[in-house]
């Protein structure tokens, strides 16, 4: 099958669709690639809080933000290997750690590698996040077993710059790269809501799309509006055009998880059951989301089963 190349005029049009027939298109490709009425579980857990010396605006753990958040060190292995136990006894088959790093150092590469096998381990797919990579770095990820590697594009080539000064669009791309080459999973998407327009939001996902390799998990996020971040004054985006986000996204990425990722706590659960029905295959599922909330566990099972969804089980065994 030929990949296609994705133009913003094509995008666009997907997104002027009456909602009823996007939403139908959507929920009809999911159901071509993936069984009907199934989600994935994961949980992210942040493995080191705070300092970051970056200016995304949107980020309470960014140092120069007044929001609370103190600078800790990274978590020890055993503190990181109880959180996974617990994740996966709760039904999540996804381990994902996040740190709030410019960069990954290499001084911090070993037990970085160790808190991956730790997690594979338990027979979970693991994700990393820990900003920009060398290709020496992603290939010692890929050699200690990581699965997936996060590196969010936030928004269109053109908005980045309104929100993240730091760091380039380019050296989020270099990054992609770095990780496809070492030939781990990409895990990337961006935010909602933070002001842009309609084709900021398709510029995005043609970045993404438009790859030499797709990303295998696409995380859509609705803004949460953090006090002490510049963006803690921004207005809400209206649900239904989240939901178109969600829809175009799985028509662009078909065999993708997209993930229905932060802003969860404010929505009802009709606006998530409608991401559902819009292809949203995959949530975080846990107590927070790095320095956000997150829907209580009991929560998320109570909805799910509701709706007659059911969760992907762990594919790999734990090893003994």
């Amino acid at each position: 099958m030929t990949k296609r190349t994705w133009v913003l005029k094509d995008v666009l049009e997907l997104y002027a669709l009456p909602f009823l027939d996007l939403i139908f298109q959507a929920q009809t490709v999911y159901r071509q690639h993936f069984p009907a009425g199934t989600m994935q579980l994961s949980t992210l857990l942040n493995i080191k809080d705070g300092g970051c010396p970056e200016d995304c605006h949107y980020c309470p753990q960014a140092a120069r933000y007044h929001t609370g958040v103190k600078a800790k060190k990274l978590l020890s292995k055993e503190v990181v290997s109880q959180q996974a136990h617990t994740a996966r006894e709760l039904g999540a088959t996804r381990f994902c750690m996040g740190a709030a790093w410019r960069e990954l150092k290499d001084r911090d590469l070993p037990a970085i590698v160790d808190l991956i096998k730790e997690v594979r381990s338990l027979g979970m797919e693991s994700c990393m996040t820990l900003g920009m990579l060398t290709d020496e770095q992603a290939q010692a990820l890929k050699e200690a077993g990581l699965d997936y590697y996060n590196h969010n594009v936030d928004s269109s080539p053109e908005y980045y710059k309104e929100i993240i000064t730091t760091r380039t669009y380019d050296e989020r791309l270099q990054t992609l790269q770095c990780v496809q080459d070492a030939g781990i999973k990409v895990c990337s998407g961006g935010i909602i809501g933070m002001g842009e327009t309609l084709e900021d939001r398709a510029g995005m996902l043609v970045t993404l799309a438009n790859l030499a390799q797709p990303p295998e998990s696409v995380p859509i996020n609705r803004l949460v509006p953090v006090p002490g971040t510049p963006l803690e004054n921004t207005e809400t985006i209206d649900p239904f055009d989240f939901v178109r986000t969600i829809a175009v996204a799985r028509i662009m990425f078909p065999t993708a998880r997209v993930r229905l990722s932060a802003g969860r706590t404010t929505m009802s659960d009709e606006l998530q059951a409608l991401c559902f029905m819009a292809g949203a295959n995959s949530i975080f599922y846990g107590e927070k989301l790095l320095m956000t909330g997150n829907p209580e566990m009991v929560k998320d099972r109570a909805l799910l089963q509701r709706l007659g969804i059911s969760v992907d089980q762990l594919v790999n065994q734990p090893q003994a």
